[in-house]
């Protein structure tokens, strides 16, 4: 295991903008109604130009303090002279889309993904439908910490606000153009989980439509049960409901449907790098797959890499966070892309991760080839990796010099044998810390050294 470097990332030095925008606790600060206000104004600035009549479409999920920030954000948009279309809860490539589809300015997607429903978050997407880079992010905080006097237009030419009633059937229609013409889920049975999220609706939708048997769960939104034992990152239930309803596959999406986790007919769980090998072997095959690589994050598995190079294909890693895998995937011309925790990014279809779509491609494998899931979704033997998640208040415990040289000293007793990934979140107060290598116990001592040090620095 040649050139398995240890990667340290320190946390963003910007204020408010994390990887993937901004987000907190609900109805405090940043995620209160006065920020979202000074952020509909200062991004209404931002991206107030030329003379043409500007629009901002605006997004949700499900969570209860949406009710609290998507009219602050309108307050903000309306007097920074944008008119706002309301599209209520939908996934948030379904606002990436209709960004780019309504000619809009400015997209806004108001969720924290995954987090509880006690947390929220704003996502800004461009007029290209893609997310903001940073120095667009960083532009926008210093418009919020100025005097946004100037960002106020005259009484007549304030905004108007409207709502945009057709906006799920646009994403279900285009969501269903992604599977392959001709073919049909005629015969399958899936599980779809929601959430209890923003695609709660358009998910089962969809599958329906194209012709499968659809047991939902996750669908009942109450504005408190986001994610709360369902969903990507809790897919027990989702598991064992397929191996129950004996389905051919489970789909787990997060709150704001743009990552997916699967489970095969077993109820074994599928993260995002069995997805993408799966998918980067189908579309090779197909000679689809350009750049020649797959853009993925530190996290991935180096068995995704071993499988991808066998094959005479590159894995090109980023830092955490779908807007950095877009981004390189942009520069070197790969159509492929995702994070091991189900981000899958397919320009073919779309600007940013969609749990639905990279699902929908997993399942035009599996029709395709008639094998089931629990054959196709295995493409590699997955290398032990060990992830633990430390939270901490106040200074991160990665300043500490006591913990750099502790994550020095793993590093150099792992040498060639592994690597060491540790990185603070960029959405909520966490470190994460992560080893692999080809032996399980190493790893596990690895991690509950370094998580033991981390620990004790961030109860000081």
């Amino acid at each position: 295991m040649q050139g398995l470097a240890t990667r340290v990332f320190m946390s963003n030095t910007r204020r408010l903008f994390g990887t993937d925008g901004i987000r907190g606790t609900a109805n405090t600060a940043p995620m209160d109604a006065a920020t979202a206000l000074r952020l509909g104004q200062a991004a209404g600035r931002y991206f107030n130009r030329g003379a043409h009549r500007h629009r901002v479409v605006i997004g949700k999920d499900t969570r209860l303090s949406g009710y609290m920030l998507e009219p602050a954000l309108t307050a903000g948009f309306v007097g920074a002279g944008m008119d706002v279309v309301l599209v209520g809860p939908l996934p948030t490539p379904a606002i990436a889309l209709l960004t780019r589809s309504l000619r809009a300015d400015l997209g806004v997607m108001i969720s924290a993904s995954h987090n509880p429903y006690e947390d929220n978050g704003i996502k800004l997407f461009g007029p290209d439908g893609l997310k903001l880079t940073d120095d667009q992010e960083m532009a926008i905080e210093a418009l919020m910490a100025g005097d946004l006097a100037a960002a106020l237009v005259p009484a007549g030419r304030l905004g108007r606000a409207s709502r945009l009633d057709d906006a799920p059937g646009r994403y279900i229609e285009a969501a269903k153009a992604s599977f392959p013409r001709g073919r049909t889920l005629e015969g399958l049975r899936i599980v779809v989980d929601c959430a209890h999220g923003a695609g709660y609706k358009v998910a089962p939708t969809v599958l329906w439509e194209l012709g499968a048997e659809v047991v939902p769960i996750g669908v009942a939104p109450d504005g408190f049960n986001i994610n709360r034992g369902v969903g990507s990152t809790a897919p027990a239930q989702l598991a064992a409901l397929v191996q129950e309803r004996r389905a051919d596959l489970g789909i787990a999406l997060d709150g704001d449907a743009d990552r997916v986790v699967l489970t095969d007919e077993t109820g074994q769980v599928v993260d995002g790098d069995q997805i993408l090998a799966l998918i980067a072997r189908s579309w090779h095959a197909q000679d689809r797959l350009s750049g020649g690589a797959v853009v993925a994050t530190v996290m991935s598995n180096m068995g995704l890499e071993r499988f991808l190079a066998a094959r005479g294909l590159g894995l090109l890693r980023t830092a955490v966070g779908d807007r950095y895998v877009g981004e390189r995937m942009r520069e070197v011309g790969c159509n492929l892309g995702g994070e091991q925790s189900g981000h899958m990014i397919m320009p073919e279809f779309g600007t940013t991760g969609d749990g639905l779509i990279a699902a929908l491609q997993v399942l035009a494998v599996l029709v395709e080839e008639g094998r089931p899931a629990s054959e196709a979704l295995r493409c590699f033997a997955p290398l032990p990796q060990r992830l633990v998640n430390v939270r901490y208040a106040g200074a991160s415990p990665l300043l500490d010099e006591g913990v750099k040289a502790a994550i020095a000293a793993e590093e150099a007793a792992l040498g060639a044998r592994g690597r060491v990934l540790i990185r603070a979140s960029g959405t909520e107060p966490v470190i994460r810390v992560m080893a692999e290598a080809e032996e399980e116990g190493l790893v596990e001592a690895t991690v509950a050294r370094l998580a033991d040090r981390i620990r004790a620095q961030a109860a000081r």
